[in-house]
This record gives structure tokens, C-alpha cells and sequence, in this order.
């Protein structure tokens, strides 16, 4: 079997091969850990959105995100309950406040959802099964995924212990479980009724809502009524498919935050990496062999022969090193994801992403280095 050139000339400097794996690795690794914290930011903040069952949304023209909420008249929302198409409404409240570690007494910003137990707002494990739970005052669910700095909640609630705490001052009392998950705009979450929302904050107005759910028969074009509302209602209220909602989100953590830039930065400063290491293996690699390309050179073998070399090193270069790189991204997304609770997880689109720009980074390194083998003149054998 014949064994390509480009190979043989990688291998015969083993410990040079192991410097460039090793350089193309640790590329491969920021690339992998700056795009899934990106992902997870985005994914971790439309979490919530998603799991509302709902096809249209009302906010306030003054809302930014869910960490930015501005309330609204009610009036808004329930003046869509006459129109054709529309099967139900619910009005949800939404604020942080102040929780208190029933275990060490520290405090932290929790998030907090009010709605009446009555509707079936939420999409979620766990909501469903104990909505006659917070139906009694002062009694809320917990995020199960919150950060482990609001305490040993769900430990303690799995043994059966009464689990009594404060928020904001008041003593609450968890009546069940569910799973939300935390994100960059939220450690962690408590669902409850409107009313127990109201008692927390009791400088709210029940009839200033902070997201309005509609939903909508089945076979209802969505765009239709989207559409209808905006026509008919005041401009003092936003009106939103679910996409659209979605959207809404990531749009501020993408436009609104550097958040999103310094993930998209860090991406660059791993493909810069990446280049520079490549570069100068494969630089180093040409200018060693320079005499012997002269020498093919002089046997006849054109320019694009070698050139067509220094591309397969690099192509080789980045398809191995790439294999370690992503071993060690799944390793550390599962560490990083258990430490943070942020649901980062290798994807296909991810992977094939960075192995495209792994490519990419190392056929660049060798276009560069293809400058130096234009100069082997045959000459030089002499």
C-alpha cells in the first residue's frame, strides 16, 4: 500500500505532530466551549417561553426580557377573549425576589410565577401534578435545577421533610417539584398562585400583569388573529406569536448584552490560535524539506503537485487533531453542565461546525505556508 507523502513528512518529526495535535486540540476545545456557552445563553433564557402553552402573547411595549418586565393593564388581555378563535386566556405575574437559604441563611434573587392554578399554563414536569398544591396560601413549587445556593430543597423535600423558608420576608412553605432549569437571567425558579404572588408582593395591582397567554382553537391561523389584535387593540401592549416570543428573547441577550459578542470573540481567538500553530508546523515543515521539493521540482513535478502536499498535511492535521479535541469537549460540557446547571450539550450542528472551521483553519495555514514553497528552485539542490 502506498503511504501519502504529506503522512510520511508529519510523522517523521513525531514529537513537531504531537505540538500541532496538541495546538489544533486546545483550539478545538475553546471553539467547542465558547459556542456551547453561547447556545446554552440562548437556550437556557427561552426555556421558560417554550414551556408556556400558548400561541399568542401580550407584554408590555417597555419590556426587554424576562429579567426587564414591565406590567401591563389586564384589561388588554382579557379584552381578546370575545374574538373567534381565541379558546382562553391567562394572565401570568413574573418578578424576583429575595430567597432565603433555609439551611445557611443566605439570600439570593430567585424568579417567581404567578398564575391561577386553575389554568393550565405551564408545559412542565412536575406543574401539572401539584396545581392543587399552591392552591393553599404561602406554598410554591420548586425549580429541582435551580443552583445549589438556594439550599438542599429537593433533598430535603424527596425525604419528607417540611421544607419552610422566607422570601421576601414571608414565610413560604414548598408543596412540590418541578424542573424549569436555571439560566444566565435566572439561578433559579418558584411557581405559585397568583394570589400567594400577590401576597409576596404586595405593592402589585392584581390587574397589572406582566404576560398575557392566549390560546387559540385548533386549525386557528395564528397569524390571522396576531395580526387582528394588533389591528384592534391600543398600541400600549405588544402582541406576539410564540415564535416572535421566543425571538423577542434572544434578541436581547444577542443585541442587548456583550454577552453573545464575547462568546462569538472567544470563537475567533480559537480559530487565531488554531492558525498561528498550524502555521508554523507547516512552515517549519517546508522550510526543512526545501532542498528535497527543489529536488521533485527539478524531476518534473509541477507546483501543484507540492502544493497539493502541504493541503493534504493540513487536512491531515486538522482531522486528527480535531478527534481529541472533541473528546474533551463532551467531557467538559457534562462537568460544565453539572456545575452551572445550564443545559449545554454537544450537538450535531456544533460538531460539524468546528470541524468545518477546523478545516477551514488549517487549509488557510497551509495557503500561508505555500508561500515559502513557491521559493524551492531547483537551483537550490546545487
Amino acid at each position: 500500500m502506498k503511504i501519502p507523502l504529506a503522512w510520511l513528512q508529519l510523522s517523521h518529526e513525531k514529537m513537531r505532530l504531537l505540538v500541532a495535535l496538541a495546538g489544533i486540540g486546545f483550539a478545538d476545545i475553546l471553539m467547542f466551549m465558547q459556542l456551547g456557552f453561547r447556545d446554552a445563553l440562548f437556550e437556557s433564557n427561552v426555556t421558560l417561553h417554550k414551556s408556556f402553552k400558548g400561541d399568542v402573547f401580550l407584554i408590555s411595549p417597555q419590556s426587554d426580557s424576562v429579567i426587564a418586565m414591565e406590567s401591563f393593564s389586564s384589561r388588554r388581555l382579557y379584552q381578546t377573549i370575545g374574538l373567534e378563535g381565541v379558546k382562553s386566556i391567562s394572565p401570568v405575574y413574573l418578578d424576583f425576589a429575595i430567597w432565603k437559604n433555609p439551611q445557611t441563611l443566605d439570600t439570593r434573587a430567585i424568579l417567581v410565577l404567578g398564575f391561577n392554578p386553575a389554568a393550565k399554563v405551564f408545559n412542565l414536569p412536575g406543574v401539572e401534578s401539584n396545581l392543587d398544591k399552591i392552591k393553599l396560601s404561602d406554598v410554591v413549587l420548586y425549580d429541582q435545577t435551580s443552583r445549589a445556593e438556594f439550599g438542599p430543597i429537593a433533598e430535603w423535600f424527596k425525604q419528607d421533610k417540611d421544607v419552610v423558608t422566607e422570601v421576601r420576608r414571608r414565610r413560604i412553605r414548598v408543596g412540590g417539584l418541578f424542573t424549569l432549569g436555571a439560566s444566565f437571567a435566572a439561578d433559579g425558579n418558584i411557581i405559585t398562585s397568583d394570589l400567594n404572588f400577590l401576597r409576596l408582593f404586595n405593592e402589585r395591582n392584581k390587574g397589572s400583569i406582566d404576560i398575557g397567554v392566549i390560546s387559540l382553537e385548533t386549525g386557528t391561523d395564528v397569524e390571522v388573529i396576531v395580526n387582528k389584535l394588533r389591528e384592534e387593540l391600543p398600541k400600549d401592549v405588544n402582541i406576539l406569536s410564540r415564535e416572535e416570543f421566543i425571538n423577542w428573547e434572544k434578541s436581547y441577550w444577542q443585541t442587548s448584552t456583550p454577552i453573545g459578542f464575547i462568546f462569538t470573540l472567544g470563537t475567533a481567538m480559537g480559530f487565531i490560535v488554531g492558525t498561528v500553530v498550524v502555521y508554523q508546523i507547516l512552515y517549519t515543515d517546508v522550510a526543512d524539506h526545501l532542498p528535497e521539493y527543489a529536488t521533485l521540482k527539478a524531476m518534473g513535478y509541477k507546483n501543484s503537485y507540492l502544493l497539493a502536499v502541504v493541503f493534504q498535511e493540513a487536512i491531515i492535521l486538522a482531522l486528527i487533531g480535531y478527534v481529541p479535541g472533541f473528546t474533551m469537549a463532551l467531557g467538559m460540557y457534562k462537568l460544565t453542565g453539572g456545575a452551572t446547571a445550564l443545559p449545554i450539550a454537544m450537538t450535531l450542528t456544533r460538531a460539524i461546525t468546528v470541524l468545518i472551521i477546523t478545516l477551514v483553519m488549517c487549509c488557510f495555514s497551509g495557503a500561508i505556508a505555500m508561500r515559502k514553497l513557491e521559493a524551492a528552485d531547483p537551483a537550490d539542490i546545487f
